[in-house]
């Protein structure tokens, strides 16, 4: 019996998606995200389990194009809905009933209410799925075991190695200084 010499596996270096802290509580992630950001980080995220108030724009979040998005797509139901019933009544099947005109906006008024609706709407639903990247059943910040208390009493910060400003021991030692209980590096 002949003894197979073991190949050794090659050690592949694990790619670092970037470093999250954690804090305590919200007041010290918002003032953290404001320095990380005057400190010239822009590829940054932050999680918290509600709603912090001025936590967005700590960390640069621009306006929304949704508004914009919903209006013009509104428009485009108003135009259909009215412009469908006006083929159809007058050229396509008009019947002429009591010397009712072909062009009656006030018969034309709920068709053309629901449409601008129906196509607002979809539009958002669809906005929203592209702006936030849905679905993604997976992301590096689930690496880290403690980012499960992200949903009951802890805040992080995650900023990003794709930023042109991080280097993981610099990064490590500003997440601290700015008051993190742990900062993690994640991996991808």
């Amino acid at each position: 019996m002949s003894v197979q010499p073991s190949i050794p596996t090659p050690i592949v270096p694990i790619r670092l998606y970037g470093l999250m802290a954690e804090f305590a509580d919200p007041d010290h992630l918002v003032v953290a995200a404001e320095r990380a950001y005057d400190d010239g980080y822009r590829h940054m995220d932050a999680y918290a389990p509600f709603p912090v108030e001025g936590l967005a724009d700590a960390i640069g979040m621009r306006r929304s194009w949704v508004p914009y998005v919903v209006l013009t797509f509104g428009a485009i139901g108003l135009l259909t809905g009215y412009f469908f019933q006006l083929w159809v009544a007058s050229i396509a099947y008009p019947i002429n009933i009591g010397g009712r005109p072909f062009n009656s906006i006030p018969s034309f008024v709920p068709v053309t209410f629901e449409l601008t609706i129906l196509f607002a709407a979809l539009s958002a639903v669809v906005c929203q799925f592209v702006l936030n990247r849905l679905p993604e059943p997976y992301h590096p910040a689930f690496n880290i075991a403690e980012f499960a208390r992200v949903t009951t009493d802890r805040f992080f910060l995650l900023i990003e190695s794709r930023d042109p400003h991080f280097e993981p021991v610099r990064t490590a030692q500003f997440l601290r200084r700015q008051g993190a209980v742990e900062v993690f590096d994640v991996p991808e």
